[in-house]
């Protein structure tokens, strides 16, 4: 509906009576009267001379109005349909404030009572009885062996029968990534990797000098006949997957997938680095693929994607003994050891089941924030699965990725544009969004509403205003 006349009227007498330069006035008019709901978000406002007629101004004043509104984001301008108010939206500082920071993929933080005491009894306890000075001592590389069976204990709901000899402890699951890349690639040499996938990947091949070659995405996951010509093409000297809840788009390969890419390493022996950071979140996944591959693959998951990103403990299952101890003095040489108090923690929350309530905890949070957003971003071809805490958002409006990630930026979201994903060189028009980390369910709640507000009602800052 176009502003009505009691709102013009009032915009008069304020105009009349004020020093101030008008086109000012009207921009601070419009954010005035949506504090005070005389105006409602998606409200069309009149044409440049409807408005200079209707308040006796001139054109160019009121033209330059609509300029300062729509530089402070109070309105929209679009080809054909006018102006229209874009409604109150929050500040949200970013890094270093306590804002809608939705960049980085951290488990969302819940805020239940009785786990977090859990949690602080638990440490306590620990911290009270551990030999303090063994902490800060030098250990063997790999962990202990508590933290050995402990990371058994948790790698078995989807490895069973693995075994402390084959398992590493590492600090962190990008540090056993950038080991296992340098152990298997020379500079030079290549890696096949999904065409869209985890950045760290591509800063590790950078660093190292390995190429990329990205395999193609369907629904199933990455193509296997792509996988095999490349294994008769290039001589990869290995895979690299995330296989469930891929880093950005949220999928998750199929077993028959599985299967295929499983039966084609095998074939041309290529061992698999399967990065399954995700793979506690979801209730039901398939068979891991060194269930698939076991005399190929190294399994790698951690606990900073489905406890807490400050929580550096990693855990390897390499093909064999021998392999792990590779692995081990790979790793060594780069990281010297994990360490000690935080693989004391970690083991600690494992045997005694805070680790199980704390994931529990975190997946029923993650299914309440992707409620938020399938409720917020419905009628948009969003990707997400309930139980993880990122989403993949395809742009279909009129919206750069860029243009899109920059103005939520102004606004105080922050979102990732797919280009940091894109190991091909032809990323898609999407962004991943992260729902967790220290922002709460009601911050998450107005990050989502800002977002779908910006996807339905475009910002043009080129267009020309009606």
């Amino acid at each position: 509906m176009p502003l009505t006349a009691k709102p013009m009227q009032h915009w008069r007498r304020r105009l009349d009576g004020s020093p101030r330069p008008a086109y000012l006035q009207i921009a601070e008019l419009i954010a005035e009267d949506l504090r005070t709901g005389r105006l409602a978000a998606h409200e069309r406002l009149p044409t440049l001379r409807e408005l200079a007629e209707a308040l006796d101004l001139n054109y160019t004043t009121v033209a330059r109005a609509y300029a300062e509104a729509r530089k402070r984001g109070l309105i929209d301008s679009r080809p054909g349909m006018g102006s229209y108010v874009r409604g109150a939206r929050p500040t949200l500082p970013l890094r270093g404030g306590s804002g809608a920071e939705m960049t980085m993929n951290l488990p969302p933080e819940p805020q239940d009572a009785a786990l977090l005491e859990r949690m602080h009894a638990s440490a306590a306890e620990l911290f009270a009885r551990s030999d303090l000075y063994a902490l800060m001592r030098y250990q063997d590389f790999g962990g202990t062996p508590e933290d050995k069976e402990a990371a058994v204990h948790w790698l078995q709901r989807h490895l069973p029968g693995c075994e402390t000899a084959r398992v590493l402890v590492c600090p962190g699951i990008h540090s056993a990534l950038a080991a296992l890349i340098s152990q298997l690639a020379r500079p030079g040499e290549t890696i096949c990797v999904e065409s869209l996938t985890y950045p760290g990947i591509k800063a590790i091949a950078t660093q190292l000098g390995v190429q990329l070659h990205a395999l193609p995405l369907d629904d199933e996951g990455p193509s296997a006949a792509e996988f095999e010509q490349a294994c008769k093409t290039l001589q990869p000297r290995a895979l690299y997957c995330n296989p469930t809840l891929l880093n950005p788009t949220t999928a998750t390969v199929t077993r028959r997938r599985r299967e295929a890419l499983a039966d084609v390493a095998l074939r041309y022996s290529v061992p698999i680095i399967e990065d399954d950071a995700y793979a506690m979140l979801p209730r039901d996944v398939p068979p891991p693929l060194a269930l698939l591959a076991p005399e190929l693959t190294y399994y790698v998951t951690g606990l900073s994607k489905c406890l807490g990103a400050g929580l550096r403990t990693a855990y390897v299952c390499a093909p064999g003994e021998r392999q792990a101890q590779r692995l081990a003095g790979a790793l060594r040489a780069t990281t010297v050891m994990a360490s000690p108090v935080t693989n004391a923690l970690a083991t600690r929350w494992v045997a005694d089941g805070t680790a199980i309530a704390m994931l529990e905890a975190i997946r029923d949070e993650s299914i309440a924030r992707q409620a938020l957003a399938a409720r917020h971003l419905a009628g948009h071809a969003m990707l997400a699965q309930p139980e993880g805490f990122h989403l993949w958002l395809p742009l279909s409006s009129s919206w750069s990725v860029v243009e899109f990630a920059s103005y939520l930026r102004t606004q105080g979201v922050g979102v990732v544009a797919s280009a940091a994903f894109s190991t091909d060189g032809d990323p898609p028009d999407a962004v991943r969004i992260c729902l967790g980390g220290p922002l709460t369910r009601e911050g998450c709640d107005d990050a989502l509403r800002l977002i779908a507000s910006t996807l339905e009602h475009p910002r043009h800052p080129h267009a020309t205003v009606a």
